[in-house]
């Protein structure tokens, strides 16, 4: 439970958005766009709130028109978390943000532009000390290359990027980062793992338009995991036609269960039987409403029965086994306590936030001794 993952990262150039590294040594950025009204303020902000009260460690906003460039300056003073603008087609939103303080600028080479607007961009992105995002996306290659291969195709998205990176080259712009995007599993994975092997700049993973929160969610694991098991990827976005905050949710359970990131609680859980002598579903359930704000990372076994049970629960900080008349509680691997079935819940609510107490405490003790 507490080895460190097998995986070997890609090791690629860091770029800074805001105050959160991406690239090199960094953990995995997770990260999220709001799908609010960007005019409406108030709404963008607090869906912004959410998202970073989830742990997002970047903020993607769409902004379609100068207006929305405006307000956005507006919505950049009003949080916290890193903000990339996501601009289509008109070049000059993209100089306006980042006068206005924005801390990427995320465009698209099959609508952007001609080379001279490009070039402006660069221009605005170099003088302001910003990070560039060149998004490619299998719906919206440029008109040549959809003629070209006739539709789109791994090859044609790794092109379409290196048209590009190849131009921020010229430039000498390097403080970039890159996704090739498709919403076909096998077409986005062919195409990072063959820019993987062109380029030093972080990659930001997805596979875009992904579906809905299930069939999304397994669409998005299946691609980005073989991805990150590769060691491909700086920053992942996992596109679902849900609520934003959950795929904040779903990019960092996806993580955890490779060992890249440890932010939260990891809930080991059986699926339950007829031997369970508790609700293991609507234990897990109520416990994953309950503790959505921890952040400290924790281990936590919920297992229904004594079959495995017990050898969970000495691999977790805390486990939980069932059992009768009262089910039993290990603490760091050890028994500790029994607990019945009527306060069940809120008893170990109780018991994982004192652990979690008890870890940030340790880690704040460490923080200190290292200054």
């Amino acid at each position: 439970m507490h080895a460190p993952s097998p995986i070997k990262r890609r090791h690629s150039r860091q770029i800074q958005v805001g105050n959160v590294a991406v690239g090199g040594d960094a953990p995995i950025a997770v990260q999220s766009m709001t799908n609010t009204n960007t005019l409406d303020v108030a709404a963008t902000v607090a869906q912004i709130q959410q998202l970073e009260k989830a742990g997002a460690d970047i903020v993607r906003v769409s902004v379609p028109d100068m207006d929305a460039a405006e307000t956005f300056g507006q919505i950049k003073k009003l949080v916290n978390v890193p903000l990339v603008a996501d601009i289509h087609f008109d070049y000059k939103i993209a100089l306006r943000v980042a006068e206005l303080g924005v801390d990427c600028l995320r465009i698209n080479p099959g609508n952007i532009g001609r080379e001279d607007r490009v070039r402006a961009v660069v221009s605005a992105a170099r003088n302001h000390g910003i990070p560039i995002r060149i998004g490619v996306n299998a719906g919206s290659l440029e008109k040549d290359l959809q003629k070209k291969y006739g539709e789109p195709t791994p090859a044609a998205l790794v092109e379409s990027a290196m048209r590009h990176i190849d131009y921020l080259d010229r430039l000498d712009f390097p403080d970039f980062k890159v996704s090739v995007k498709a919403s076909d599993v096998f077409m986005a994975v062919a195409a990072y793992r063959d820019l993987a092997a062109r380029i030093e700049q972080p990659l930001h993973l997805g596979i875009t338009e992904a579906g809905g929160l299930r069939s999304g969610t397994v669409k998005s694991s299946i691609g980005l995991g073989m991805l990150l098991m590769d060691g491909i990827g700086d920053t992942i976005r996992v596109s679902l036609a849900a609520d934003p905050v959950e795929e904040i949710k779903v990019g960092f359970d996806m993580l955890r269960s490779l060992k890249l990131r440890s932010k939260g609680i990891n809930f080991i859980a059986c699926p339950s039987c007829s031997r369970q002598n508790f609700d293991v579903i609507s234990t897990m359930n109520q416990l994953e409403e309950r503790l959505e704000d921890v952040m400290t990372p924790l281990n936590v076994s919920v297992i229904g029965c004594v079959v495995n049970g017990p050898g969970e629960a000495k691999e977790t900080d805390i486990g939980l086994t069932g059992g009768s008349p009262a089910n039993l509680v290990y603490i760091d691997g050890k028994p500790a306590s029994k607990l019945r079935n009527d306060h069940l819940v809120d008893d170990l609510e109780q018991l994982i936030r004192e652990k979690v107490r008890e870890k940030q405490q340790q880690q704040d003790a460490m923080i200190a001794r290292s200054v």
